[in-house]
């Protein structure tokens, strides 16, 4: 008994200084308290009467876990009705490092390629990109060399097929709330079209007799090759993908949207058109954009965006698609890349460094709605939505009055990232980690607020004009079993608990 008072009194009194400390502290650097506890959360065991220490119970992540259960609540107005396309194919999931040994590459320095032709860019650009744990995909140019690659891919153990493609990924996210019909157009192959969930409508012009198949070099965090090291876990995607490649279904698409009469518009897959080369994506985005025009005013399209380098390509995304749409989803690497390619804030920062600063996560996004979305009510722009996902957070911007429900919205993406990564359906907080900051500021410049994570309620809001902004921490997934779609998955799920505001009658 007395062991166990004299350490309850140790206990007492590291808790009163700490707590002196960090008072004191909070006046000298308001933003140190929060990475503090942080770090402590994050490395310090949790001691036990009998002096001995076991790891720290999850209890920041428990708390945020628990308050998203309460945060996420269902729209006024669900989706009846969502079509999407337009790519689709099959996933082969495949250890990065295992396939290139398999193909007899030796590891060596990485080096980024726009286009892939031959297995040496292969090896070089999934080496560039795993030294940075990012996320990239790649058009293969050689058709006889990507078959035997493929073939090398599906032989080798441990390989997986999936539903893949941005299109089909959203598709059957969307599909698994039994109360939504799903309409998908894209190039669906006989393999593919058996994988589909079976509330999945797809119009017969869409079927074709082979599927297109997409690789998936998935690496661990941690893992090495050669002088290479993934500082977490990501995947490097390839394919030789001419229907996808050339969005063949595009005009089906919309033209089926007619009959259909969806609620909501899903669109992807402009990413592949890169591939193509300058000739064919130029006249093809043009076609693209009447497409798209010729969706009905009423119903919202939501744009996801995916990796791409050819900033040229990106610019005229950013001047001619993303102002005809509602809503984009996308990540940190082609949120940068947009700014870059547009003269953007931060334009000059070549790549992010660690977990990329809310800061100036926030000014990209302001600058994305006011120059090329309808910030300014007088804009003729119909973009008023942005889903922004990275690993540690997500933030959904969106300008006032046009959605609602958006705390439930950026909840539910987060919370699907935690699950889906582990492979579960639901977070398991033994198999998480936070590494959000829980304090960060509303800009990079000023005027910027000081802001933080409130863990009961742990879903920031600030607003920069007349554009709000939602932030949440995700809890990381330490073992990922499987990172290809979650971006996907993440904007599907903040889709699904999204409504849009109606529009007063004027």
């Amino acid at each position: 008994m007395r062991r166990v008072l004299a350490v309850m009194w140790r206990k007492a009194v590291l808790v009163a200084v700490l707590a002196l400390g960090m008072g004191y502290l909070y006046h000298t650097d308001p933003e140190l308290p929060a990475r503090v506890l942080n770090y402590v959360s994050e490395s310090l065991p949790q001691m036990e009467p009998n002096g001995g220490s076991n790891p720290r119970p999850p209890m920041l992540e428990e708390a945020i876990a628990r308050a998203w259960q309460t945060l996420i609540t269902a729209p006024a107005r669900r989706w009846a009705r969502v079509a999407v396309g337009v790519n689709a194919c099959v996933d082969v999931v495949v250890s990065g490092v295992g396939l290139l040994q398999a193909l007899a590459l030796e590891p060596g320095s990485g080096r980024d390629h726009e286009v892939l032709h031959s297995k040496e860019d292969l090896k070089e650009a999934f080496i560039h990109y795993m030294g940075k744990g990012a996320a990239a995909e790649r058009f293969f140019s050689d058709k006889e060399v990507f078959q035997r690659i493929a073939r090398a891919a599906a032989e080798y153990p441990g390989a997986q097929l999936y539903v893949g493609g941005n299109a089909a990924l959203i598709g059957q996210k969307l599909a698994s709330n039994p109360e939504l019909v799903v309409l998908l157009c894209g190039p669906v192959g006989p393999k593919l079209h058996d994988m589909l969930d079976e509330q999945i409508v797809v119009p017969p012009e869409s079927l074709q007799e082979t599927d297109e198949f997409h690789l998936i070099l998935e690496y661990k965090s941690g893992e090495q090759w050669g002088s290479s090291r993934a500082p977490q876990a990501n995947r490097f995607i390839m394919s030789h993908d001419v229907s996808n490649g050339e969005m063949s279904t595009l005009e089906t698409f919309v033209a089926s949207l007619e009959e259909f009469q969806p609620d909501l518009v899903v669109l992807s897959g402009l990413h592949m058109m890169e591939g193509m080369g300058r000739d064919l994506w130029e006249e093809r985005l043009k076609e693209a954009v009447v497409a798209i025009s010729d969706v009905r005013n009423e119903v919202p399209i939501h744009l996801e965006l995916a990796s791409m380098t050819d900033r040229d390509y990106m610019n005229r995304i950013l001047q001619e698609v993303l102002p005809i749409v509602n809503s984009i989803g996308l990540n940190e690497q082609e949120l940068l890349f947009l700014a870059q390619s547009g003269g953007g804030p931060h334009a000059d920062l070549p790549s992010w460094d660690g977990i990329p600063d809310v800061g100036r996560v926030s000014d990209i996004l302001l600058w994305v709605l006011e120059q090329h979305g309808r910030a300014d009510p007088e804009s003729e722009a119909d973009l008023t939505r942005i889903h922004f996902h990275t690993l540690a957070y997500h933030i959904l911007a969106t300008v006032d009055g046009h959605w609602g429900n958006q705390v439930a919205a950026v909840a539910a993406g987060a919370r699907v990232a935690s699950s889906q990564a582990c492979g579960l359906q639901t977070v398991d907080i033994t198999k998480v980690i936070l590494k959000a900051p829980l304090n960060f500021y509303s800009s990079f410049s000023e005027p910027r607020e000081n802001l933080t994570v409130d863990l009961n309620r742990p879903v920031t809001v600030w607003r920069r004009g007349n554009v709000s902004f939602h932030l949440t921490p995700v809890l990381v997934c330490k073992q990922p079993l499987r990172t290809v779609g979650l971006g996907d998955a993440i904007s599907a799920e903040g889709l699904l608990f999204s409504e849009v505001t109606p529009r007063p009658e004027l």
